[in-house]
């Protein structure tokens, strides 16, 4: 479902030396890799570069740029924690491919200066093939996807650093291949959107979401569905509680509607959504969208007392947007 690792490896021209010896503020003109050593604000990415792999090529030149340089948008420990990821033991619930990939999606080969990140400017290209990223302007801010950029052009000896406010997803993958992926651990470790790939199964839904597009997709987590299951006193499959296949208990006309109340045409991340407004869905029903408030917004169908919150925002898929939210949008 992700493209594995060693597709990147030409792209990025990765030196086998490791960042050896590093200690705080040790360098007078330090790498990429030790900028993060060095400020307390990164020691989340510095963990997840160690355990990614990536700190030997964050800490030399770039092969494959005449300056040798890189441009990396760097997520602050606040970036992190939006994940619920504070320290470097946090990391172990990411599978590690998946978090290796993660970081190369933050890498860009050459120099991108602030002056250049601009919505008026081509998307910029990333070490994550197929996939590029696109600069976005709301409220006085520049937002790369759905990140928001709070520093640019820290340099550093083999490139250039911005900071940004949200970890930046991509999967490589379509949008089902993405939800696939999740239900099966090649994200997180624990499986997760494993109701909503047996209700879009269901719904002979998958050939639609897989090729067509793009969409902007809001995905309900699997205790979302529980929830639901439980409001519609539907009988659990399991003595322990809900199982995904529980969806099929369902009329089969009732998921695809819900279903398509989940999906928007267009691809658009949460600093391209209308706040406090509506928008039309792929079933013919709104969505009603909150304030948008730290990078993301509420959202709601007719039938729902209380709107769902983004849990992870802004993955990039090969044929939209999705956004992990914590309620069944039911119209």
């Amino acid at each position: 479902m992700f493209t594995p690792l060693r597709h990147f490896l030409p792209i990025l021209g990765i030196s086998a030396a490791l960042l050896t010896g590093c200690n705080k503020n040790a360098e007078t003109n330090p790498s990429i890799a030790g900028i993060a050593v060095a400020n307390d604000d990164f020691s989340v990415l510095e963990d997840a570069a160690v355990r990614g792999g990536v700190v030997g090529i964050l800490s030399n030149r770039n092969p494959n740029d005449p300056q040798g340089n890189y441009t990396v948008f760097a997520p602050n420990n606040d970036a992190f924690a939006r994940l619920g990821l504070r320290s470097a033991p946090d990391l172990l619930v990411l599978n590690k491919d998946f978090l290796t990939n993660t970081l190369f999606y933050h890498v860009t080969g050459g120099t991108l200066a602030g002056g250049s990140l601009r919505p008026a400017t081509a998307p910029s290209p990333s070490a994550f093939q197929g996939v590029t990223r696109r600069f976005i302007s709301r409220g006085g801010s520049t937002y790369v996807n759905g990140s928001r950029i709070l520093a640019t052009d820290v340099r550093a000896s083999n490139g250039t650093v911005h900071v940004v406010d949200k970890v930046l997803l991509a999967t490589n993958a379509n949008i089902v291949g993405s939800a696939v992926a999740m239900s099966q651990g090649q994200v997180f470790v624990k499986p997760e959107l494993t109701f909503l790939v047996e209700a879009v199964l269901y719904a002979d839904l998958a050939a639609t979401l897989s090729s067509a597009g793009p969409f902007t997709v809001f995905a309900p987590t699997d205790q979302a569905f529980r929830n639901l299951l439980t409001v519609l006193n539907v009988q659990p499959g399991s003595p322990s509680g809900y199982i995904p296949s529980d969806v099929r208990k369902l009329p089969k006309n009732t998921v695809t509607a819900v279903l398509l109340q989940h999906a928007l045409p267009g691809a658009r991340f949460t600093p391209e959504l209308p706040e406090n407004a509506t928008a039309g869905s792929a079933g013919g029903g709104d969505v009603t969208f909150g304030p948008f408030v730290d990078g993301t917004l509420t959202v709601k169908a007719a039938s729902n007392a209380t709107p769902a919150k983004m849990v992870i925002p802004d993955i990039q898929c090969t044929n939209g947007i999705v956004h992990v939210i914590d309620g069944v949008l039911v119209p």
